[in-house]
């Protein structure tokens, strides 16, 4: 069975949405093994629950919005579509969808330039209050992309507002470099926080579900 991880690698230097410094990862080392002895290493990270791959809770958008942890894990366990929007320049909008053939309960992956660039570009692809709008209306079950945000400088937030209006699952920060459009089974486990709005995921694709 063939596994795409599709998260991004949580390093000091990676990047972080518009370069911000409060966004920046950092670890320290509590403990360490001693010279000579035998001992535990321990660490501590300083984490922005955003960080590279991670998953939206409503709450980030809505005052009263569902926290991380109310995202029912059947949610986040099933089949998707990784779709081939590479060709989009700017913003996906409802034109570039409508080929797609959306169907009810589609879990799309959008797959842009985004994912061929190692450094954040304020100029990344994202996803149009239209073309969310056209996914809520196909009834579409959530959306991920390839950028730290699947809107850009919104001052409305209309993109967030429209899927979590339609109760779909946000991903953002996935890496879809190398993995070809089609149709996966997705593993998009997000850690356990509790009354947050948003939590680091490791996210992996598999070709066909896991037995059983």
């Amino acid at each position: 069975m063939r596994v795409y991880d599709v998260s991004m690698p949580i390093t000091t230097d990676m990047q972080v949405y518009k370069n911000r410094d409060e966004k920046r990862p950092a670890f320290d080392v509590t403990r360490d093994h001693p010279e000579g002895g035998d001992g535990v290493r321990e660490s501590r990270a300083h984490l922005d629950v955003h960080t590279g791959t991670h998953i939206d809770a409503p709450l980030h958008m809505l005052k009263d919005g569902a926290g991380i942890e109310q995202i029912p894990l059947d949610r986040l366990l099933g089949p998707c579509r990784v779709v081939d929007l590479r060709h989009v320049a700017d913003a996906i909008h409802r034109e570039d969808l409508e080929p797609l053939d959306v169907r009810p309960g589609d879990f799309l992956l959008l797959q842009t330039r985004n994912s061929a660039e190692s450094t954040f570009n304020p100029g990344f692809v994202y996803l149009a209050a239209d073309g969310a709008a056209y996914l809520a209306e196909r009834r579409s079950a959530g959306v991920g992309i390839d950028a730290l945000g699947v809107e850009r400088d919104q001052p409305d937030h209309a993109t967030h507002k429209a899927l979590f209006a339609a109760g779909m699952v946000v991903i953002e920060g996935l890496r879809l470099a190398d993995v070809p459009s089609g149709r996966y089974w997705m593993a998009a486990l997000p850690l356990p926080f509790v009354g947050l709005d948003a939590a680091p995921a490791r996210v992996v694709l598999m070709k066909t579900a896991p037995a059983g």
